[in-house]
């Protein structure tokens, strides 16, 4: 049994703050939820809503890498003062909170990714791996050891249905929608999972913050890559990948070396700055290849693509007969988190290619390509979320 906990401690008026319901037919305070507490305020602010509608609660914080560290680094998290401010909200709320040692667990399935991505010449997404292996199987797998009936976190996207065969849509504030970044949530861990943030937006959740009288209701959201001090991510990569400093040529599209570089990890694809390179004409990265450590680079145009190859592809729309029965299907293609999803059709005869409607820029190996249903929003929530993949090829206009 769980050691009992005093009553919530809030400040203000809770008679405008939303209750939520997370779906279950038996009382709430036999319902045990398991909350991610990140110790920003979007999470807490979550494990307070959960608590105070009445549902047993346990707030869980991973500490995912060195903790010294981590308390020299502003507006990170899963680290530091971040577990300490996830402690005292389970505190003032009245819930208890644990903290997880999963530094190991992250190295190997996040940080070192990174790297690898990297030096292969792609860019990585790790909060996606994140996800995908640290908070939605390592995590959840403790919640359901804990007798949890469902795990909450504080991400902004949606889930609508019951029980089962739950379906995921972008969250009602867009300029805050995190579905890019859990493409790769499994039909299994979107029944268990539960997003009170899916219908309130950012502002609502500090305003709810204060009502309650969280300390973190003014609180900076996390900036950059967590585990990357002060945005220099090159540090992390020759750390454990000394030969990612392999120096070559930087390589016009058409075929003139115009200068040499001391590493392709310095560069990604749309960069212009930072080059070194005067052609009297804007040139930027279009290309890396790894092999021969080489940058390719062109005018702006060059950065158009086509289409795309996927790996890793992750489906959670209507389960198919078969992979070919998808050919074909219209879906809007989003290629990173900062960009509107565009139309593209998906091709699945020979592997799993979007086909742009029209040319894509901004788009990059080792990134994301999630797919949406189109004209499936519903009320203010946004598109349903079918799937996505990571990015292994593109194929440019020019090409």
């Amino acid at each position: 049994m769980l050691s009992s906990f005093n009553d919530p401690v809030v400040l203000g008026d809770v008679s405008s703050i939303p209750d939520i319901d997370l779906g279950f037919d038996k009382p709430r305070d036999k319902t045990r939820v398991v909350v991610a507490m990140s110790g920003g305020v979007d999470s807490s602010v979550c494990a307070a809503l959960v608590k105070l509608a009445g549902y047993e609660t346990i707030g869980i914080t991973l500490q995912l890498y060195d903790h010294g560290a981590a308390i020299k680094k502003k507006n990170a998290c899963c680290a530091g003062q971040d577990i300490y401010d996830a402690k005292i909200i389970a505190d003032k709320m009245g819930f208890p909170h644990y903290t997880l040692d999963y530094e190991s667990r992250f190295k190997q399935s996040v940080i070192e990714d990174f790297a690898d991505t990297y030096v292969s010449g792609a860019t990585p997404i790790p909060c996606v791996r994140c996800n995908q292996s640290v908070k939605f199987q390592d995590l959840l797998k403790t919640a359901k050891a804990l007798g949890a009936d469902c795990m909450v976190t504080g991400h902004y996207v949606a889930r609508v249905g019951g029980i089962v065969d739950a379906k995921m849509y972008r969250a009602k504030d867009r300029g805050r929608d995190q579905s890019y970044f859990l493409f790769a949530t499994t039909q299994d861990q979107l029944d268990y999972l539960r997003f009170p943030l899916m219908d309130i937006d950012k502002d609502e959740v500090r305003r709810i913050a204060n009502i309650i009288g969280l300390d973190v209701a003014n609180k900076p959201d996390s900036q950059d890559i967590c585990f990357v001090p002060e945005g220099k991510y090159q540090d992390i990569v020759l750390g454990l990948r000394p030969q990612a400093g392999r120096g070559g040529d930087v390589v016009h599209i058409d075929g003139r070396v115009l200068g040499k570089h001391n590493g392709i990890i310095n560069y990604t694809v749309g960069q212009r700055r930072g080059l070194g390179i005067a052609t009297g004409e804007p040139i930027y990265v279009v290309a890396l290849d790894a092999k021969n450590a080489r940058v390719i680079v062109g005018p702006p145009e060059a950065l158009a693509v086509k289409s795309l190859t996927l790996k890793e592809v992750n489906w959670l729309g209507e389960k198919p007969e078969t992979e070919d029965s998808l050919d074909g299907l219209k879906v809007l293609a989003r290629v990173r988190s900062t960009r509107p999803p565009i139309p593209a059709t998906l091709s699945t005869k020979e592997g799993w290619k979007i086909i742009f409607e029209n040319p894509e820029t901004g788009v990059a190996p080792g990134q994301a390509c999630v797919f949406y249903e189109p004209n499936s929003s519903i009320g203010e929530l946004g598109e349903r979320v079918l799937g996505g993949g990571f990015i292994a090829q593109t194929i440019k206009v020019w090409e």
